[in-house]
């Protein structure tokens, strides 16, 4: 991927597809941070927009290094859209990606035409400190190959982990080969999204925005996205019945059709 300084580190992105009559869409991965995560949409999201993912500050090919909080990823996004002359865009954000996305469209108004915040969060409570205390916990104690086949576990429903055995098996050994931070990097982002609250500033978006999410995630509950779509005025709510945390991956086709007909009709 090609690589841009932004916010004073190095990034690696990608920007494809050739659509200019709209501002590009920016697709945040989420704790895992690298742009992999969104290689489902690329050929569907392409074909009809011009797209922008990258690999997060401390993931992938970028920059190794800890993450401070929140605000400091959103802060490497809006460098990063400066970096390549981007002043307006869509974003859709997965999870700590949404999470960013929502700094953005809260702060910066300005930067953002439309939102879509998939199984986010605006804040911590007693369940998500349990699970990322545990998530955490199996990444220093028992390394990132053991992280990452949890990882499955925790995004998908058993279904679909039963039926796609080999293809998480392959995406585990990736990940665990050089897409998972050192443990002192991840634990960098998991304590940063545990400290993150943006509750109170959500009533103050204005961008078009889409909330979505699996009512059996595990990792973000659905009442999460269901309290973000009540406080941020006029938002759209849409909770699939099953799908798991990344139902991106598990119904791409379905993801990708609610997610590019919300932005197209933003025009």
């Amino acid at each position: 991927m090609p690589e841009i300084i932004a916010n004073g580190i190095r990034h690696a992105y990608r920007l494809l597809g050739g659509d200019g009559n709209a501002p590009p869409v920016v697709l945040i991965a989420g704790m895992g941070g690298a742009a992999s995560f969104w290689q489902p949409q690329l050929d569907a999201f392409a074909a009809r927009r011009r797209v922008l993912v990258y690999d997060q500050r401390g993931t992938g090919g970028s920059a190794r290094e800890p993450v401070r909080d929140i605000e400091q990823l959103a802060d490497d996004l809006l460098a990063l859209l400066d970096g390549l002359g981007i002043a307006r865009a869509d974003l859709v954000g997965h999870s700590t990606g949404g999470a960013i996305a929502q700094v953005i469209a809260a702060r910066h108004p300005e930067r953002v035409r439309a939102a879509v915040l998939y199984a986010s969060v605006h804040r911590a409570d007693a369940y998500r400190r349990r699970v990322w205390g545990l998530r955490k916990a199996i990444l220093q104690g028992l390394g990132p190959e053991i992280y990452a086949q949890t990882t499955s576990l925790f995004f998908y429903p058993p279904e679909y982990v039963a039926g796609h055995d080999q293809a998480l098996a392959a995406v585990e050994r990736r990940a665990a080969e050089g897409e998972i931070p050192s443990p002192q990097i991840m634990a960098s982002r998991i304590d940063a999204i545990l400290r993150f609250d943006i509750a109170a500033e959500l009533p103050g978006v204005r961008a078009p925005t889409l909330v979505c999410c699996a009512e059996d995630d595990m990792l973000t509950p659905a009442y999460f996205s269901r309290e973000i779509a009540a406080a941020i005025p006029g938002a759209r709510l849409e909770v699939w019945p099953r799908g798991g945390h990344a139902y991106s991956r598990s119904h791409p086709r379905e993801f990708d059709g609610l997610v590019l007909d919300f932005l197209g009709g933003q025009g």
